[in-house]
């Protein structure tokens, strides 16, 4: 985004203040795509927060001709998200696949045992499948961008969530019955 050039002119010509701009405007994004890879709401607050330290104090760094802010930043989140969890703390989910609201109370007891099922097999996938999963599927993030952040190709991105795919398909195969 041009105006994001602007704010970081602003940021590192002293007026710091600006950079709240920048955390306001990233901030949904950043800490879902966490939330989504670490399955916890309170460490992926963290986890954002440091990102977004992080980014700020390397903001003199930042290459708009290599990439957008945006994707610098979805970097930088993603790898301080695959940092925690290669420390394997021990992760609850209290992100949003457990926000389901049905009329029926038995629908919503199948559709929210659904989503934890979904969300145990998500989290289950190797970290290079679910990061390239969460930023496609989850996030909506298109496929060039994804390559971007990973530091992949475009097509290493599709083979990774195809992977994914087949690979939760697979996990959830024995559940068929929850899903229909």
């Amino acid at each position: 985004m041009p105006q994001d050039i602007q704010i970081i002119k602003s940021v590192l010509d002293g007026r710091i203040d600006c950079f709240e701009t920048l955390v306001r405007r990233y901030q949904g994004p950043v800490v879902s795509m966490i939330a989504n890879i670490i399955a916890d709401r309170h460490t992926c607050e963290d986890v954002a927060q440091d990102a977004f330290l992080a980014a700020y104090s390397k903001l003199r760094s930042f290459d708009p001709a290599r990439s957008e802010f945006s994707t610098w930043l979805f970097t930088i989140a993603r790898n301080r998200a695959i940092n925690v969890i290669k420390k394997k703390r021990p992760l609850t989910r209290s992100g949003p696949f457990e926000s389901v609201d049905a009329n029926e109370p038995a629908e919503n007891l199948g559709r929210k045992e659904a989503f934890k099922l979904l969300d145990r097999a998500i989290q289950a996938l190797p970290i290079r499948f679910k990061t390239v999963f969460v930023m496609a599927e989850l996030e909506n993030m298109p496929y060039h961008r994804i390559a971007q952040i990973e530091g992949i190709s475009t097509g290493t991105v599709k083979s990774r969530v195809h992977r994914a795919r087949k690979k939760l398909a697979a996990a959830l195969n024995e559940y068929k019955g929850d899903f229909q």
